[in-house]
């Protein structure tokens, strides 16, 4: 049936000519763009929202006095962060009340340039999920240290055919926008021409910086901290999307600044969210759930996490109960508290009390190239050793918990033969990045304060934005140990005791996700928990996590790449002599 035929069918039905394909009754229906609760069947044929009011249908269901909401949708995601593929995220997060993401494949291309786009693409056709793309503006995310693939405007180009990709992801490197630099005037230029979406990544930028982001066509942020930052970003006319993920954990001190005035602004997003957090807590439900205890109307919560993000990202058929939008709706038994009983995809009953009711379908195979991306020059001990300063004194990063931002210290590390060496009595670990892409031998050392253990050593190539292999440790050998191991499972997260691998998951595809199942993910992620209490981790916040982000330069104020300490304020590398 052709678009036309199509759509006189629906007029038919929605004049009652005919009946539906399914009309549900009896439900509490959120009309977020008058933030009421409106009574009346809601008739759906082919997939569409055809009518609200009196219907009949081919099949009829009773939502018991249930709310009807929107499906939800996240305005941006990483999905490699997951440690799952599409196919397998959709699984994942669709019993949570997620029908739509835009997400952001950039952790896979700064490791596989186009050929990881393309397989994100590929893997995520035809699942429970709609998955739509923002094209990574930053591979490599700068020009600070080595990643796997260089993406020029000339490579992102033939991507913007392709009917699931909406525009320009975060534009990270705000040194080369406000420089105007050829090359990302070039992506800009092509995101415009198209009329897409610019995202922004404003971490640690002021008031002038967001003067050049209008200008260059960003319209997004989801890298504010505080509540001034995001209402500089409100006055400037970007939207502002209240982040909650692992390792940065933003609603809280954001959600007091939304009220009704402004609220048509703000939108929620994960960013990055583990599998294990993402079973366990949800997904954007989790972020409405949070928002609500802050205190958030929670109308206006579904708002934010439904029309409020469809409109920012041009999703016009996205996001609200009415006829001609899409039937991606949810069954809430409560809206205070957000409990999801059924989510509908296209009209398709497709999870019900948190559970799919369709098959987790089997990833393809990917090309070889990407199951082997991790390479390795081989790692001693003098690899590793960091000569102490005449001072005794080093520069070192201090993690915050629950947060991307670092700070820059300065400490007086123990001292071994000449050597500096790791603290456990300071919680003071070494740290080192190791380039994982191109054989170039490259080691960055540093020290980190706050990672929380007291034995063992982890080693990870999850390593944004780069992706090299990161691993911090109490002693030498346990972290040669962990960096071995994690080349032997072609990727992923390693822990390591007394000489022993005590816990890990292979992340086999690009070093980034598993191949397997997500419950195989998610009992390997709940081993790696277990593990981390033999290491005498206390913290309450995700170690690999936080440990993932300590390689971002592109965010104040001290990160370590494997090319050295980067200081984000100074916009240069340093050394570890303070």
């Amino acid at each position: 049936m052709d678009e036309k035929a199509k759509l006189t069918k629906r007029i038919q039905v929605s004049n009652k000519q005919q009946p539906a394909d399914l009309v549900i009754k009896n439900g509490k229906i959120v009309n977020v763009f008058t933030l009421e609760v409106e009574s009346g069947d809601v008739a759906i044929f082919d997939g569409k929202i055809v009518g609200i009011g009196d219907y009949n249908g081919e099949k009829e269901v009773d939502a018991a006095g249930k709310f009807i909401v929107p499906g939800l949708i996240d305005g941006h995601v990483h999905i490699e962060s997951s440690m799952v593929p599409p196919s397998h995220f959709a699984h994942v997060v669709v019993p949570h009340g997620v029908t739509t993401i835009v997400t952001d494949p950039h952790e896979i291309a700064n490791v596989a340039g186009e050929e990881g786009i393309q397989f994100m693409l590929n893997d995520s056709e035809g699942i429970p999920l709609d998955a739509m793309f923002m094209l990574p503006s930053c591979v490599p995310a700068t020009p600070f240290e080595n990643s796997g693939a260089n993406l020029t405007a000339e490579n992102l180009e033939p991507f913007y055919e392709h009917e699931r990709v909406l525009g320009l992801a975060e534009v990270m490197d705000y040194p080369s926008t406000a420089a105007a630099d050829q090359g990302m005037v070039n992506k800009l230029n092509d995101a415009r021409a198209r009329k897409r979406v610019i995202d922004g990544h404003g971490a640690g930028l002021d008031d002038h910086a967001m003067n050049i982001y209008g200008t260059a066509g960003i319209t997004t942020d989801h890298e504010c901290t505080t509540a001034e930052e995001a209402h500089e970003r409100l006055r400037k006319g970007l939207y502002v999307l209240i982040r909650e993920g692992s390792g940065a954990k933003d609603l809280e001190a954001l959600i007091p600044l939304v009220n009704e005035k402004n609220a048509r602004r703000f939108l929620f997003c994960t960013d990055d969210k583990h599998l294990d957090e993402l079973m366990e807590k949800g997904s954007i439900d989790d972020n409405i759930r949070l928002a609500i205890k802050q205190g958030l109307d929670p109308m206006l919560a579904v708002q934010l996490a439904t029309l409020n993000a469809a409109e920012c990202y041009g999703l016009k058929t996205k996001g609200a109960i009415a006829p001609g939008f899409e039937a991606d709706l949810l069954l809430v038994d409560d809206l205070q508290s957000f409990t999801i009983s059924d989510v509908y995809k296209n009209g398709k009953l497709v999870a019900e009390q948190g559970e799919m009711l369709l098959e987790e379908k089997t990833v393809k195979k990917p090309n070889e190239s990407l199951l082997n991306t991790v390479k390795l020059p081989g790692v001693t001990k003098k690899s590793l050793q960091i000569k102490s300063s005449e001072s005794g004194k080093a520069n070192a990063i201090k993690l915050i918990p629950n947060s991307l931002v670092t700070e820059k210290i300065v400490v007086t590390p123990s001292k071994e033969d000449g050597n500096f060496t790791a603290s456990v009595e300071h919680d003071l670990m070494k740290m080192a990045v190791i380039e994982r892409h191109h054989l170039t031998g490259n080691i960055g050392l540093g020290l980190i304060e706050g990672l929380g253990f007291s034995d063992g050593a982890i080693a990870l190539t999850v390593a944004h934005d780069s992706h090299n292999l990161v691993t911090a440790g109490t002693n030498d050998e346990d972290m040669i140990k962990a960096i071995e191991e994690v080349s032997k499972v072609r990727g992923g997260l390693v822990l390591v005791k007394e000489g022993e691998v005590i816990a890990k998951l292979s992340l086999d595809i690009a070093g980034l996700m598993s191949s397997g199942t997500k419950v195989d993910a998610y009992k390997g992620l709940k081993q790696l928990d277990e593990g981390l209490e033999e290491l005498g981790f206390k913290g309450n916040f995700n170690p690999f996590s936080a440990l993932s982000f300590m390689c971002l330069p592109v965010i104040p104020e001290l990160k370590l790449t494997d090319l050295g300490y980067f200081d984000g304020t100074l916009g240069k590398h340093i050394s570890i002599e303070a």
